[in-house]
């Protein structure tokens, strides 16, 4: 058995269902919602890719790396999604990513909420050891969306990854740690708490 499993995780802005492939249309949907896909420094999935791309995601939870679609409690609509992958078993680290939204949400308390709700169930529920972060060296808005979260960064893999573009990708890696979960957790709830207040919220780009 996986040290990770599929789990639904509930928030007050959002649910994280189990990604499965009835999730295609609707993130057809939401990704049409901003073009994401035609940012060339992040790794979105176009509307035509979509179905390949949860079949792959889909299959790779067989292995302990879950991927979750991001549904919006007010209005019951998939506005993203987001995974566990490159988990660790043995070590108890897993990376998190595969992260984009809808437009429309982005901006708002979807990727803070998001993010308190994934690391608290592998932190508290799976006694997680670390959670890795990776993103675009020239991703500036998923960098400081990482490093608001409270990720601190390990460093730099020069010419890590090819990209569908044919350009060579150094990525940023990141990371929490189990003993800076504590005050993560408590700035993350701080920024929700604001986001209620007064509805603006500074969030998450994709990776």
């Amino acid at each position: 058995m996986s040290w990770l499993e599929p789990v639904k995780l509930n928030g007050e802005i959002v649910t994280l269902d189990p990604l499965d492939i009835t999730h295609v249309e609707p993130l057809r949907a939401a990704v049409a919602d901003g073009e994401l896909w035609k940012l060339w420094f992040a790794n979105v999935p176009s509307p035509e890719q979509m179905q390949s791309y949860v079949t792959h995601a889909v299959e790779k939870a067989e292995t302990g790396n879950i991927a979750f679609a991001v549904r919006l409690n007010s209005t019951n609509r998939i506005v993203g999604t987001t995974r566990f992958y490159n988990v660790d078993d043995l070590n108890k680290r897993p990376m998190l990513g595969y992260t984009w939204y809808a437009k429309t949400v982005c901006r708002t308390g979807v990727n803070t909420e998001c993010k308190l709700l994934l690391l608290h169930y592998v932190f508290e529920h799976k006694n997680a050891i670390a959670v890795e972060f990776r993103t675009h060296y020239f991703n500036q808005a998923s960098r400081i969306a990482i490093e608001r979260l409270g990720a601190r960064q390990d460093g730099i893999l020069r010419s890590h990854q090819i990209m569908r573009d044919g350009s060579i990708r150094d990525t940023v890696v990141y990371s929490i740690l189990r003993h800076e979960w504590p005050a993560v957790k408590t700035s993350l709830l701080s920024k929700l708490s604001l986001y209620k207040q007064d509805n603006q919220e500074n969030d998450g780009d994709p990776e």
